[in-house]
C-alpha cells in the first residue's frame, strides 16, 4: 500500500455573620492603643477572592460600533482571547490583529476586515460588500450579500440566507500570527475553506463560489494605511509567507495522480511539513489539502494496512500531519524527497500511483469523520 521512512458570574462576599449583642467592655487605657474594638464597632475586613482582584474589563475595549470612513482595530496583545464585536460600520478598514474567543460582525457595509485567529465562531450577520481575512474554529454568515472571504476554518463553513459569497484560501502573515494560532487552539493544517455548506440553497441558483485561484489577498483587503497605528505591524499577503499553507481545496485537480505524505509526530513535525511543501511546489506539484489529526492504534491499522506495523509505535507520540500533493510523477518525486530530505524522520509515502488514490481517500475520509465533517 505504501512505503515509510525511518456573562461572568461573580460570587458575593459572605457578609452574613451572626448578629452580636452590644457589650459593655472595660479597656485598660495602658493598652488601649493595641486593643481590638468589640461590639457594634467590630467589623471583619471583607474576604478577597481571586475574581475580585482581576483587572476590570471595559466592554468598549472589545467593540467597534457606528464607525465610518476610518482605519481601526486592535494591535497584537490588546484582546488576549476576549470576545469581540463589530457592528454598524461603513467603509472602514478593520484590523483585529490578535487572538479572540469569538467575533460577531453585524450590519456592516463596504468594509475590509482582518480577524486574527478565533478559538470559537466568527459570525457575520446582515452585512454587505465585505471583504475579509478570517481564521477560526467555526465560520457562519446569515443574511449577507456579496462577500469575499479568505478563510482558514477548522470545521465546515456555513452560509445561511446569503448570496454572492466567494471563498479563497487564507494567505496572510504578521509576526505574531503563529503564536495567535497556538493561543486560539487552531492547527494551520486543518483548513476546510472550500467545503462550504449552504443551509438555505435555492434551486437553480449558486449562492457561493470559489475565488479565482490567482486571487491575491491584498488586492481585496489591502494592508493598513501608512499613517494608521497599524503601520508598524509587518503584514504580508505573499502565499509563500502565509502561516496557513495555500491549498487548492475543492477546485478541480490538474492531474489524476496524487500522493499521500504523512509525518508522524516528532520535535520538528510542523517544520518538516513546511519543508516538504516547499520542496514539492518547487518541483511544480500542487498542495491539495492538509490535516492534523490524532490516531488510535486501530485507526493506524485500518488506514495504513500492510504498513501499519512499523507505524503504530510512532503514533503514540501525538497527532500526525498529512498532505495530499498532486501532479504527474508526484509519487516517485515524494519518495525521492522522503529518502533524500527526511531520511531520519518517520513518514509514510504512497508506494505507487496505482494505490496512491486509495491511500488519499482512506486517510482523508478517516480524518473528516474524526473531525465530524
Amino acid at each position: 500500500m505504501g512505503c515509510f521512512f525511518s456573562k461572568k458570574s461573580k460570587r458575593k462576599s459572605s457578609e452574613t455573620g451572626d448578629e452580636r449583642t452590644p457589650q459593655t467592655t472595660t479597656v485598660d487605657t495602658t493598652t488601649a492603643g493595641n486593643a481590638v474594638p468589640l461590639g457594634n464597632n467590630s467589623e471583619e475586613a471583607p474576604k478577597q477572592y481571586s475574581w475580585d482582584k482581576r483587572e476590570k474589563v471595559d466592554p468598549k475595549d472589545y467593540m467597534l460600533t457606528g464607525l465610518r470612513d476610518v482605519t481601526v482595530g486592535r494591535l497584537p496583545g490588546k484582546l488576549n482571547g476576549q470576545q469581540f464585536v463589530i457592528q454598524e460600520c461603513e467603509n472602514c478598514d478593520i484590523y483585529v490583529l490578535d487572538h479572540s474567543a469569538a467575533v460577531t460582525i453585524d450590519d456592516c457595509v463596504n468594509c475590509r476586515v482582518v480577524l486574527g485567529p478565533t478559538r470559537g465562531s466568527v459570525f457575520f450577520r446582515d452585512c454587505k460588500d465585505v471583504k475579509c481575512v478570517v481564521a477560526c474554529q467555526q465560520f457562519r454568515t446569515r443574511d449577507c450579500k456579496k462577500m469575499e472571504v479568505f478563510l482558514c476554518c477548522a470545521t465546515q463553513p456555513i452560509i445561511e440566507s446569503s448570496t454572492g459569497m466567494k471563498f479563497g484560501c487564507f494567505q496572510y502573515f504578521y509576526p505574531e500570527l503563529a503564536f495567535h494560532f497556538k493561543d486560539a487552539g487552531l492547527s494551520i493544517f486543518n483548513n476546510n475553506w472550500s467545503n462550504v455548506h449552504d443551509f438555505t440553497p435555492v434551486s437553480g441558483e449558486n449562492n457561493w463560489s470559489l475565488l479565482p485561484e490567482a486571487s491575491a489577498v491584498l488586492d481585496s483587503v489591502p494592508g493598513p494605511d501608512p499613517e494608521s497605528e497599524f503601520k508598524s505591524v509587518r503584514i504580508s499577503g505573499n502565499p509563500e509567507r502565509s502561516i496557513v499553507p495555500l491549498t487548492k481545496g475543492g477546485r478541480r485537480k490538474d492531474s489524476e495522480e496524487s500522493c499521500l505524505f504523512v509525518f508522524f509526530t516528532g520535535e520538528y513535525t510542523t517544520a518538516n511539513a513546511r519543508k516538504l511543501i516547499d520542496e514539492a511546489t518547487a518541483k511544480g506539484f500542487v498542495l491539495i489539502q492538509t490535516k492534523e489529526v490524532s490516531m488510535k492504534p486501530e485507526d493506524v491499522k485500518r488506514v495504513f494496512q500492510s504498513s501499519a506495523q512499523d507505524l503504530v509505535e510512532w503514533n503514540t507520540k501525538g497527532p500526525v500531519i498529512a498532505l495530499e500533493l498532486n501532479g504527474d510523477g508526484v509519487v516517485e518525486a515524494c519518495k525521492s524527497i522522503a529518502s533524500d530530505v527526511f531520511s531520519g524522520t518517520k513518514v509514510f509515502v504512497s508506494d505507487n500511483k496505482n494505490s496512491s488514490s486509495r491511500d488519499v481517500d482512506s486517510f482523508f475520509n478517516f480524518a473528516d469523520m474524526q473531525m465530524g465533517l
